[in-house]
């Protein structure tokens, strides 16, 4: 009988197999937002794409002081002058394809958002007078009027028709530091065993964020995805990655949420203040190091207009 032999692998080739099994384990999503540049296209075809988890619609802009909401879908429509119902087809597509689509409430435009008290970011209706009721419905707590005209409840004015959306993304950059964790417990609290309101947060990276940090420690958001851009203390930065995975290490992925999502631009001018990665350094830089921690969730991109430009999310699927 002939004698087999079997060659034993190296060590550092036993170290790469290893670590390769971890990064595959530990596969994470791409998220990203949609609605504020009409040349993106539609939401249809950016869930058709396959290459994005969790779709962020930008965004619920003015709201709170008791003020009507709004919401701007920048090139795409209007929802306070024009019918918007034609996207809720889009989002039950997307959402049949396993892609949660949230909305956005904010960002770093206008700030015409605040919250000035707990029952502004909350719900009281039963406690007002029936005579009053009309008044507070239409300018409405905050909660109430995302659960009534966005997800699970009714109402006669749905922005974006009856499409249920997944979850509410905080994108919170000025304005008021306070009450958006009474606006976190209110929403949280809409949650059921038959359907999930998902919350997301979006902090920039140096910590504590200044504006988000307060509702972050509830432990209340399921993602929280870190804007490492436009931010020189903790952004990749002079071809080195240095402060970024220190920052990610030593304070994001000790945050209170379940998973954490490193926030990058998809294309150079989508962060004037810098912080863009060119794909092939992500992948070779940055994600071997991010993806060993346990709360790595993936990469949000901003925005789906700039990766449509750049095709940054087709060249970092299969390595997020």
């Amino acid at each position: 009988m002939a004698h087999q032999y079997y060659s034993v692998p190296s060590l550092p080739i036993l170290c790469l197999l290893f670590l390769a099994s971890i990064l595959n384990a530990n596969a994470g999503n791409i998220t990203t937002y949609w609605g504020q540049n009409g040349f993106e296209g539609s939401l249809a075809v950016a869930c058709s794409t396959g290459n994005y988890g969790i779709i962020n619609i930008a965004f619920l802009y003015s709201f709170g002081n008791y003020q009507t909401p709004k919401m701007d879908l920048a090139g795409h429509c209007s929802p306070s002058t024009q019918d918007c119902s034609w996207l809720s087809q889009e989002i039950k597509e997307c959402q049949k394809k396993g892609v949660k689509i949230f909305l956005s409430l904010g960002g770093a435009t206008t700030y015409a958002y605040t919250l000035v008290s707990t029952e502004d970011a909350r719900s009281f209706i039963n406690s007002i007078p029936t005579n009053m009721k009309y008044l507070f419905i239409c300018t409405g707590q905050l909660a109430t009027y995302i659960w009534n005209n966005f997800l699970g409840g009714q109402s006669n004015s749905r922005p974006l028709g009856n499409a249920v959306l997944d979850g509410v993304d905080f994108d919170i950059e000025g304005a008021t530091t306070l009450h958006w964790d009474d606006l976190a417990k209110a929403l949280s609290k809409y949650s059921t065993q038959k359907k999930k309101v998902y919350l997301s947060a979006t902090p920039q990276c140096p910590y504590p964020d200044v504006w988000m940090d307060t509702a972050i420690n509830t432990g209340l958001f399921d993602y929280v995805w870190v804007q490492f851009y436009n931010n020189p203390p903790c952004q990749y930065s002079g071809g080195t990655a240095t402060n970024l995975i220190n920052y990610w290490n030593n304070y994001w992925t000790k945050i209170k949420a379940e998973k954490v999502f490193l926030g990058l631009p998809a294309a150079p001018n989508a962060a004037p203040s810098g912080g863009y990665v060119k794909p092939e350094n992500l992948i070779s830089e940055i994600l071997p190091f991010i993806k060993t921690s346990s709360m790595y969730g993936g990469v949000m991109l901003w925005s789906r207009y700039w990766d449509t430009t750049s095709g940054y999310s087709d060249a970092i699927k299969s390595s997020v």
